[in-house]
C-alpha cells in the first residue's frame, strides 16, 4: 500500500542521494494565467529526470540475493538511466530493454552508468514484453518503469518536498506515462491534504489513461503517436491505477503543437530545457482557470538530445511566424532581384535562404520562381511584409519552408 510512513521512509532514504530541485517562481506563466505558478524542475535532478526516486528506492527493498542476480528493466529513456545509476550505486548488474525510437542521448547516458542495452520495437509496449521474456530466461529481476508500488511510492516523494517548500499549494500537475508519477504525488498529495486539486496530464495522441478513466478500467490503446516519447505508453499500470481513480481531479490532454511552444516559452523565458514530456504540465496552464491558485507544475526530465532540440526550435520559430517562406514570380532580367531585397530590407525582414528557379514557366522572359525564406519578428510583421510585397507587383505565395539554416 502507499502509505504515509512508507512515503516517509522513501524520502528520508532518497535524501543523502538526491539533488535538491528547488522550485522556481515563474514570472512569466504567473501573468499569462493569473496564478502564482511554480516549477518543480525534475529536469535537474540526477540523470536528468525524477525516476532515479523509484529506481533507487526500489532497487534498496530488494533482497541481496534478488541484487546478486542482476535487475532488468524496460523504459524509452529516464527509467533507464535511474535503474542503471541505482543499480551501479548497489554494485548491481543491470539490463535495459529501450525502444529502438529511443532519443540517442538517453541510449548513450544510460550504457555510460554501467547498464547493458538492448534495443527493441518502437515503443515502450514492445520493449517491455521483450525484457520480461529475458527476465524468466535469464533469472533477473525486474524493475517496472511505472506500474509498481514501490515505484510509485519513491516517485510520490516530490510531492513531499513540494510542500515542504510550499505548504499552501492548490494545485500540483503532474505528467503521465504509465501512471507511476501521477499515482504516487497524487496519493501522498491527498494524504497531506484532502483539499488540494491534483492533474495529470498526457499527450493527446497517447491518451491511455484517459481512455481508461472513461472504461473504469485499464485498457489498451492501439497505437499512440507523440513526440512526448517518456509518455508514449498503450497501458497504463493496473497495479497504480486505483490509486489515479481514487486521487487524481483531473486528467487533461495537450496536442503535440502545443509542446512546441512550450518548448520555446521554457528556453526564451527561464533558459531551461525541458524535454517534451516534462512539456506536458507547462502546455497545460493555458487550458487550467487558475487564477489566485499556487500551482506547481512538475517538469518531470529535460533528457532531449541536440538533433530533437533543432527540429523543436525550427518547428516553434514557423509556429509563431518568426521563420516564414514566399514564392515570387519575377521577370528574368538584371535588377529583379535587387528590387525584391530592397522590399524586405526596408521593412526589416531578414532573408536566410534564396531559391531561384528558372525553369517554373517555358516562357523565362514572363516569369522565374524566386522562393525567399526570411526571419521576422512575428505575426504582425510578416503580415506587413507581405503586404508591401502585394503592393510592389509581385502576388507572393505563402510555402512551408524546408531545413531553416
Amino acid at each position: 500500500m502507499l502509505t504515509l510512513e512508507k512515503f516517509e521512509e522513501a524520502s528520508e532514504m532518497l535524501a543523502p542521494i538526491l539533488l535538491e530541485t528547488k522550485l522556481i517562481f515563474s514570472d512569466y506563466y504567473s501573468a499569462l494565467t493569473g496564478g502564482k505558478v511554480y516549477f518543480k524542475p525534475e529536469n535537474m535532478q540526477l540523470t536528468g529526470a525524477y525516476k532515479i526516486r523509484g529506481a533507487y528506492y526500489k532497487i534498496s527493498q530488494l533482497s541481496k540475493e534478488a541484487r546478486k542476480k542482476g535487475i532488468i528493466s524496460a523504459s524509452a529513456g529516464n527509467h533507464a538511466q535511474g535503474v542503471a545509476l541505482a543499480a551501479k550505486l548497489f554494485h548491481t548488474k543491470a539490463v535495459i530493454v529501450m525502444p529502438a525510437t529511443t532519443p540517442l542521448i538517453k541510449v548513450n547516458r544510460t550504457k555510460n552508468y554501467g547498464a547493458e542495452v538492448i534495443l527493441y520495437g518502437d515503443v515502450y509496449d514492445d520493449a517491455c514484453k521483450y525484457a520480461l521474456s529475458l527476465a524468466e530466461e535469464k533469472g533477473y529481476t525486474f524493475i517496472h518503469p511505472f506500474n509498481d508500488e514501490m515505484i510509485a511510492t519513491g516517485q510520490g516523494t516530490i510531492a513531499m518536498e513540494i510542500f515542504k517548500e510550499l505548504p499552501t499549494v492548490d494545485m500540483i500537475l503532474a505528467p503521465i506515462g504509465g501512471g507511476g508519477l501521477i499515482g504516487g504525488v497524487a496519493t501522498l498529495a491527498k494524504l497531506l491534504n484532502p483539499n488540494i486539486k491534483v492533474i495529470g496530464v498526457e499527450p493527446e495522441n497517447a491518451a491511455s489513461l484517459t481512455a481508461s478513466l472513461e472504461a473504469g478500467k485499464v485498457v489498451t490503446l492501439p497505437e499512440v503517436s507523440t513526440i512526448a516519447d517518456g509518455t508514449a505508453v498503450k497501458t497504463p499500470g493496473d497495479v497504480v491505477f486505483p490509486y489515479i481513480q481514487k486521487n487524481v481531479d483531473q486528467v487533461i490532454t495537450v496536442a503535440d503543437d502545443e509542446l512546441v511552444a512550450a518548448f520555446l516559452d521554457m528556453v526564451e523565458n527561464h533558459k531551461m530545457i525541458v524535454e517534451n514530456s516534462g512539456l506536458l504540465t507547462v502546455a497545460a496552464l493555458k487550458h487550467l482557470d487558475i487564477k489566485g491558485k499556487k500551482v506547481v507544475s512538475i517538469l518531470s526530465g529535460g533528457n532531449m538530445d541536440v538533433i530533437t532540440m533543432s527540429s523543436i526550435v525550427q518547428l516553434g520559430l514557423m509556429q509563431r511566424d518568426r521563420i516564414f517562406t514566399v514564392s515570387v514570380l519575377l521577370p528574368d532580367k538584371p535588377g529583379e532581384l535587387v528590387a525584391v531585397s530592397k522590399v524586405i530590407a526596408q521593412l526589416q525582414g531578414n532573408v536566410i535562404r534564396l531559391e531561384h528557379n528558372q525553369f517554373v514557366s517555358v516562357n523565362r522572359n514572363a516569369a522565374v520562381e524566386l522562393r525567399i525564406t526570411m526571419e521576422a519578428f512575428g505575426t504582425e510583421h510578416k503580415n506587413r511584409i507581405l503586404k508591401a510585397l502585394e503592393e510592389g507587383g509581385y502576388r507572393p505565395i505563402l510555402k512551408v519552408p524546408k531545413d531553416i539554416y
